[in-house]
Protein backbone atom coordinates (compact mmCIF):
# COMPACT_ATOMS: atom_id res chain seq x y z
CA UNK A 1 0.00 0.00 0.00
CA UNK A 2 1.87 3.13 -1.06
CA UNK A 3 -0.02 6.54 -0.09
CA UNK A 4 -3.17 7.34 1.33
CA UNK A 5 -4.20 11.26 0.60
CA UNK A 6 -6.13 13.54 2.42
CA UNK A 7 -7.40 16.41 0.37
CA UNK A 8 -5.59 19.19 1.96
CA UNK A 9 -3.12 17.71 3.79
CA UNK A 10 -0.02 15.63 3.37
CA UNK A 11 -0.70 11.76 2.96
CA UNK A 12 -0.27 8.65 4.92
CA UNK A 13 2.69 6.27 3.97
CA UNK A 14 2.81 2.88 3.77
CA UNK A 15 4.59 2.88 7.01
CA UNK A 16 2.70 5.03 9.06
CA UNK A 17 -0.12 3.08 8.42
CA UNK A 18 1.48 0.32 9.44
CA UNK A 19 2.58 2.02 13.20
CA UNK A 20 -1.12 3.16 13.45
CA UNK A 21 -2.15 -0.69 12.88
CA UNK A 22 -0.05 -1.46 14.92
CA UNK A 23 -0.83 0.94 17.85
CA UNK A 24 -4.84 -0.36 17.33
CA UNK A 25 -3.99 -3.85 17.25
CA UNK A 26 -2.60 -3.91 20.93
CA UNK A 27 -5.08 -1.80 22.35
CA UNK A 28 -7.45 -4.82 22.02
CA UNK A 29 -10.95 -3.93 22.25
CA UNK A 30 -10.82 -2.06 24.99
CA UNK A 31 -12.28 1.53 25.92
CA UNK A 32 -8.88 3.59 24.26
CA UNK A 33 -9.10 1.68 21.19
CA UNK A 34 -12.81 2.10 20.38
CA UNK A 35 -12.06 6.12 20.40
CA UNK A 36 -9.12 5.66 18.72
CA UNK A 37 -10.58 3.74 15.73
CA UNK A 38 -13.51 6.19 15.76
CA UNK A 39 -10.68 8.97 14.77
CA UNK A 40 -9.12 6.74 12.10
CA UNK A 41 -12.69 5.82 10.86
CA UNK A 42 -13.32 9.61 10.69
CA UNK A 43 -9.92 10.69 8.86
CA UNK A 44 -10.40 8.10 6.49
CA UNK A 45 -14.03 9.11 5.88
CA UNK A 46 -12.63 12.07 4.42
CA UNK A 47 -10.05 10.22 1.47
CA UNK A 48 -11.51 9.71 -2.39
CA UNK A 49 -10.60 5.99 -1.64
CA UNK A 50 -11.30 4.13 -4.66
CA UNK A 51 -9.43 1.19 -4.47
CA UNK A 52 -10.67 -1.90 -3.18
CA UNK A 53 -7.54 -3.17 -1.64
CA UNK A 54 -7.00 0.19 0.41
CA UNK A 55 -10.84 0.01 1.39
CA UNK A 56 -10.49 -3.47 2.31
CA UNK A 57 -7.34 -3.03 4.48
CA UNK A 58 -8.85 0.23 5.91
CA UNK A 59 -11.74 -1.67 7.47
CA UNK A 60 -10.01 -4.61 8.83
CA UNK A 61 -7.48 -2.12 10.41
CA UNK A 62 -10.50 -0.50 12.36
CA UNK A 63 -11.96 -3.58 13.43
CA UNK A 64 -10.79 -5.17 16.86
CA UNK A 65 -8.78 -8.02 17.65
CA UNK A 66 -9.77 -11.00 19.54
CA UNK A 67 -8.01 -10.78 22.89
CA UNK A 68 -5.58 -13.50 22.20
CA UNK A 69 -4.16 -11.86 19.09
CA UNK A 70 -4.63 -8.61 21.02
CA UNK A 71 -2.20 -10.01 23.64
CA UNK A 72 0.27 -11.90 20.86
CA UNK A 73 0.23 -8.00 19.22
CA UNK A 74 1.72 -6.56 22.28
CA UNK A 75 4.54 -8.31 22.99
CA UNK A 76 5.44 -8.31 19.56
CA UNK A 77 5.26 -4.07 19.40
CA UNK A 78 7.50 -4.20 22.74
CA UNK A 79 10.14 -6.52 20.88
CA UNK A 80 10.24 -4.09 17.65
CA UNK A 81 10.25 -1.20 20.70
CA UNK A 82 13.11 -2.88 22.36
CA UNK A 83 14.78 -3.83 19.10
CA UNK A 84 14.28 -8.03 20.28
CA UNK A 85 14.19 -11.50 18.59
CA UNK A 86 10.98 -13.17 19.65
CA UNK A 87 10.03 -16.80 19.13
CA UNK A 88 6.81 -17.54 17.11
CA UNK A 89 5.14 -20.63 17.01
CA UNK A 90 4.11 -20.75 13.59
CA UNK A 91 1.55 -22.78 11.09
CA UNK A 92 2.11 -21.89 7.90
CA UNK A 93 -0.60 -21.47 4.95
CA UNK A 94 -0.18 -25.82 4.09
CA UNK A 95 -0.77 -26.38 8.11
CA UNK A 96 3.04 -27.42 8.46
CA UNK A 97 3.72 -25.88 12.47
CA UNK A 98 7.45 -24.43 13.09
CA UNK A 99 9.37 -22.98 15.63
CA UNK A 100 10.72 -19.39 14.26
CA UNK A 101 13.28 -16.91 15.63
CA UNK A 102 12.14 -13.47 14.39
CA UNK A 103 14.08 -9.81 14.31
CA UNK A 104 10.43 -8.08 13.68
CA UNK A 105 11.12 -4.83 11.60
CA UNK A 106 7.01 -3.99 11.70
CA UNK A 107 3.30 -5.02 11.66
CA UNK A 108 0.65 -4.17 9.00
CA UNK A 109 -2.66 -4.72 7.58
CA UNK A 110 -3.27 -5.96 4.16
CA UNK A 111 -6.96 -6.72 3.07
CA UNK A 112 -8.52 -9.15 5.99
CA UNK A 113 -5.27 -10.13 6.96
CA UNK A 114 -2.42 -8.68 9.78
CA UNK A 115 0.99 -9.55 9.58
CA UNK A 116 4.06 -9.14 11.63
CA UNK A 117 7.01 -8.62 8.98
CA UNK A 118 10.07 -9.34 10.16
CA UNK A 119 13.53 -11.37 9.69
CA UNK A 120 13.33 -14.87 10.12
CA UNK A 121 17.01 -16.54 11.18
CA UNK A 122 14.78 -19.55 10.10
CA UNK A 123 14.88 -19.07 6.61
CA UNK A 124 17.48 -15.97 6.58
CA UNK A 125 15.37 -13.61 4.64
CA UNK A 126 12.20 -11.17 5.16
CA UNK A 127 8.64 -12.77 5.85
CA UNK A 128 5.57 -11.54 6.73
CA UNK A 129 3.53 -13.87 9.22
CA UNK A 130 -0.59 -13.65 9.51
CA UNK A 131 -1.78 -12.91 12.67
CA UNK A 132 -4.22 -15.60 12.73
CA UNK A 133 -1.62 -18.45 12.23
CA UNK A 134 0.66 -17.21 14.81
CA UNK A 135 0.23 -19.81 17.86
CA UNK A 136 2.50 -18.64 20.17
CA UNK A 137 5.16 -15.14 20.70
CA UNK A 138 7.67 -15.51 23.35
CA UNK A 139 10.35 -12.51 23.96
CA UNK A 140 13.24 -12.96 23.88
CA UNK A 141 16.89 -11.35 25.50
CA UNK A 142 18.50 -11.50 21.83
CA UNK A 143 19.56 -8.24 20.48
CA UNK A 144 17.76 -8.01 16.95
CA UNK A 145 19.42 -5.81 14.50
CA UNK A 146 17.97 -2.69 13.66
CA UNK A 147 15.65 -2.73 10.31
CA UNK A 148 14.48 -0.30 8.46
CA UNK A 149 10.51 -0.57 8.15
CA UNK A 150 10.06 0.76 4.72
CA UNK A 151 13.05 -0.99 2.92
CA UNK A 152 10.61 -4.13 4.20
CA UNK A 153 6.98 -3.29 3.49
CA UNK A 154 5.15 -5.90 1.47
CA UNK A 155 2.43 -5.33 -0.50
CA UNK A 156 3.30 -1.88 -1.41
CA UNK A 157 3.01 -0.56 -5.10
CA UNK A 158 6.21 -0.28 -6.48
CA UNK A 159 6.57 2.80 -8.54
CA UNK A 160 7.93 2.25 -12.11
CA UNK A 161 11.66 3.27 -12.88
Amino acid sequence: MGTVANQGSAPLTAAEIAALALSLAHLGAGPQSVTARRGLRHVFEHLDIDDEVVATTLATLTTPLDADVAGRARVIANAITTRRVVRLGYVDAAGRPTVRDVEPVTCLVHREHWYLVGWCRLRRAIRAFRFDRILTVEPTDIPARPHLARRFLPFQRRKAA
